[in-house]
């Protein structure tokens, strides 16, 4: 219990009406949740604006409100504080009500548009194994100690952020590895936290449905560096054009790492092949079982990040040999035919082409090289045919089908991604919307050592179509179709 005269410590508050004594339960932004004695926050949303909301979460009990508009009609005996922006204020009192756990913690926050969850997850793997006590908050899941939830949102909502930390520091925990997207920035869910270390992976074309421009997007990210404190370290990948960008304004310790160029930490492929590739990292070689550049710099990120955590590099080099693929991430089986499947999360046109370079890198060019990719509705547009020039560049045959159409029509999304292909590469194009026709197709059209690239989904086991989940898991299928396991 605590008063709300504590959770507003650090709020920008504009106008205060009633007491701010009252003892506060719990913290709520959803007035179906609200009970006696909670407080509501009023947020605005895209779709929902909290505040036509206020009235049904004081008649469950609600003794405060947090909103941006003061209501036309006030309850006696009921307070309300009046601030700039709920989203903030949600997170600073979040942060308040839990004690400040983030303070207490190794908090390293990972954005970029590719690599986080990656990168995030083999932080939280390495340290782990290196018996130290973690936690770790992606896209697939949350988890510390016997805790385990998957996953609905990149970056959680900030009361959950702030409990989930708060659990962890009694569970003992000393580190956690956080993705923090830009989402998560421009709606205030990480303001408040206190990191101890950013690391930025890339920037490419993504979400700019949601911020308007790329300009948008890049300056969200950057935000996040820019409020590290100095006592943390900024960690930046300088190949990418706007990593130096990220670390303009920060006030952190500025680190760099590259595998073009030279950086504090550097990394170099000295061999590749789908087994895996040796790499050699600031002198030291080692052989891992991931592969492509998209690894090496995540591998590399990973090295760094240790070493600004005062772990020994030679301990942090051993694990990393352990690494296997994440699930969806360049996962592979081959047929008895020596048939290579591959199934990848690839989902922008950066991550789509790292990945068919890649295999490009290693393979023969003996074999055909067949791609199935779609593109998710309700999403950026732009990158539609983009995603499909692409495709059909880097491989020798593609199939556009359908990934998470939500309440758009796949066939349309699919004629979408098919104007980005020039006229003489549409030869190559197979259009099925159905994703498990579309694989059981890419059975029938291969040959013994040929390559499939199944794109898009990766770790997901749903295709949301219409507003609902349907279970599907590109992996399972693919194996069920190749293998014959059905």
């Amino acid at each position: 219990m605590i008063t709300l005269k504590s959770l507003l410590y650090r709020v920008g508050i504009e106008a205060v009406v009633g007491s701010t004594q009252a003892t506060i339960n719990e913290i709520q932004f959803d007035s179906r949740l609200v009970t006696k004695g909670d407080l509501f926050v009023a947020l605005t949303g895209l779709e929902l604006d909290g505040h036509s909301f206020i009235a049904q979460a004081i008649n469950k009990g609600a003794i405060a409100v947090v909103c941006e508009t003061m209501p036309e009609h006030s309850v006696e005996n009921i307070s309300y504080v009046v601030v700039e922006n709920s989203h903030k204020a949600l997170a600073l009192m979040a942060d308040n009500f839990y004690q400040n756990p983030s303070k207490h913690l190794n908090l390293i926050g990972i954005t970029g548009t590719n690599g986080k969850t990656s990168v995030a997850s083999m932080l939280y793997d390495v340290m782990s194994n290196l018996k130290y006590k973690c936690g770790l908050i992606s896209t697939v899941a949350i988890q510390y100690g016997d805790v385990f939830h998957e996953a609905t949102h990149t970056t959680p909502d900030a009361i959950s952020i702030q409990k989930h930390l708060s659990e962890m520091l009694a569970k003992g925990i000393t580190h956690c590895f956080m993705e923090v997207s830009s989402h998560g920035i421009a709606q205030h869910r990480v303001s408040g936290l206190h990191f101890s270390g950013g690391v930025f992976t890339n920037l490419t074309h993504d979400h700019l449905d949601y911020h308007g421009s790329f300009k948008n997007y890049r300056d969200i990210k950057k935000v996040f560096f820019d409020l590290l404190p100095p006592k943390a370290f900024a960690l930046s990948n300088t190949d990418d054009k706007n990593g130096m960008y990220m670390m303009q304004n920060t006030k952190a310790k500025k680190i760099h790492y590259a595998l073009k160029r030279a950086a504090d930490y550097q990394a170099k492929i000295l061999e590749q092949q789908f087994s895996g590739m040796l790499l050699k990292i600031n002198n030291q070689e080692l052989w891992t079982a991931l592969v492509g550049n998209f690894n090496a710099y995540n591998l590399l990120a990973v090295f760094a990040t240790t070493e600004q955590l005062g772990v020994d590099p030679l301990e942090v080099l051993k694990q990393l040999s352990k690494l296997k693929s994440l699930v969806g991430r360049f996962q592979i089986f081959q047929t008895k035919e020596e048939t290579t499947i591959i199934i990848d999360y690839a989902h922008t046109p950066d991550a789509l082409e790292n990945v068919l370079k890649t295999i490009n890198a290693i393979r023969t060019r003996n074999e055909m090289l067949l791609t199935i990719v779609g593109c998710g509705g309700n999403r950026d547009k732009k990158k539609r045919p983009i995603m499909g020039k692409i495709s059909t560049s880097y491989s020798d045959k593609s199939i556009f089908t359908s990934d998470n159409p939500r309440n758009e029509s796949p066939e349309l999304i699919i004629e979408e991604m098919l104007a980005g292909v020039p006229l003489e590469d549409q030869r190559k194009v197979l259009k099925i919307t159905n994703r498990q026709e579309a694989i059981a197709t890419a059975k029938h059209l291969c040959r013994p050592k040929d390559i499939i690239l199944i794109a898009g989904k990766g770790h997901e086991t749903y295709q949301e179509i219409e507003g609902v989940k349907h279970p599907f898991d590109d992996f399972k299928i693919a194996q069920d179709i190749f293998l014959n396991l059905n």
